[in-house]
């Protein structure tokens, strides 16, 4: 039964038709979970000060919470997000369409180049991008390296957000662990300090920061989900697969 429901489920998302209701109503959903619920968004004023000082910025989100984000987006700054165009990056990218974010796509494995190529112009341009650093295929809160190189060769910061809410689905046999909070709520958002990738660093140097970058948005997701009482999501070992079987870390 499961079987025959996700089956159905991705012929859908192939549907142009299909996938433009379903990312409306996904729209609709998150705007009423959104107003409906009790925010607590202090450490918001750090993000937009920080956006105000640099004109633009590279922010960065975990897979499993970038689906509230855009909610908290004021919509007088550009902003252009990263986005994988196939089966489900369809839907998340007409999502954010109806947010009104600019789309780029392409992901770390197909088109990269020419996204790459948008996302530098765009920064160049004083507008913000946005980049979910464990997709498309995780593991989940494991950063990729992407969000480095573009501040690096821009000297834009990256700033990470993260969110969590009191009552929400927790989807655990997904890689990512994707929460969809529920509406009448309380909520909780969150921001990592900014972080400035100096133009000389070396590998080493890069790899030091990604995993600093990372430990601090693993932190504040862990923490905001703590703040609410909820048992924290922990950083994943799965990838996106067919089956998606657990793999081994090395």
């Amino acid at each position: 039964m499961a079987k025959g429901i996700k089956r159905i489920t991705r012929k859908l998302l192939k549907s142009n038709t299909c996938s433009e209701l379903m990312s409306f109503l996904l729209y609709l959903y998150t705007k009423f979970v959104y107003y409906t619920t009790l925010w607590n968004k202090d450490e918001l004023s750090r993000l937009y000060q920080v956006w105000t000082e640099n004109d633009s910025i590279i922010l960065i989100s975990w897979h499993g919470r970038a689906t509230m984000a855009p909610c908290f987006w004021d919509h007088q700054r550009p902003m252009n997000a990263l986005v994988s165009l196939h089966n489900d990056g369809k839907l998340m990218a007409r999502l954010l369409e109806h947010f009104g974010l600019g789309i780029i796509g392409g992901s770390t494995n197909s088109n990269a180049k020419a996204a790459a190529v948008s996302l530098m112009k765009a920064l160049k341009n004083h507008q913000s991008i946005c980049i979910i650093p464990d997709g498309p295929i995780g593991p989940g809160m494991h950063m990729n390296m992407s969000p480095l190189y573009f501040a690096q060769k821009s000297g834009k910061p990256i700033i990470g957000i993260t969110y969590s809410c009191k009552r929400a689905k927790i989807f655990s046999k997904s890689w990512d662990e994707m929460m969809l909070p529920f509406p009448f709520n309380r909520g909780i958002v969150k921001t990592t300090r900014p972080f400035f990738i100096p133009k000389d660093a070396d590998d080493a140097a890069l790899e030091a920061l990604r995993l600093e970058i990372e430990q601090e948005m693993v932190s504040i997701s862990m923490d905001a989900d703590i703040s609410l009482n909820r048992t924290p999501v922990r950083q994943g070992t799965r990838i996106k697969t067919k089956k998606n079987h657990p793999v081994q870390e090395g």
